[in-house]
């Protein structure tokens, strides 16, 4: 099952090579995880307030001020990474988790096969 949400958040980057000020975007996410043959809409349920309950934690915030991203560049791929190991925290079995930063700039964590 795939879920997507939107969200907005501010981040900026102060790292050798790469520095950028603060701007925002309208980011997104869509997770899927594995559900069993057998999951009934509670185990839906599950994944869709998991997902939520993350994207609540950084909707419209600084990014770079994330306790989870503390001494990461909060960029796309940590976001995706941070995502995908929170769901799997949550006792979800996550596939893949992608992040939009860009209208054509998406980056992903899978699960190694």
């Amino acid at each position: 099952m795939t879920l997507r949400r939107p969200f907005v958040a501010d981040h900026f980057h102060d790292l050798p090579g790469f520095v950028e000020a603060r701007h925002g975007h309208n980011w997104e996410i869509a997770a899927t995880v594995r559900l069993t043959e057998s999951a009934d809409h509670h185990a839906e349920a599950v994944f869709a307030d998991s997902l939520d309950t993350w994207v609540a934690t950084l909707d419209y915030t600084l990014l770079n001020e994330q306790p989870s991203l503390d001494g990461r560049n909060p960029t796309a791929e940590s976001l995706a990474s941070w995502a995908f190991h929170y769901l799997k925290a949550e006792g979800l079995n996550p596939e893949c988790v992608r992040i939009r930063e860009k209208a054509n700039y998406w980056a992903g964590c899978r699960s190694a096969v």
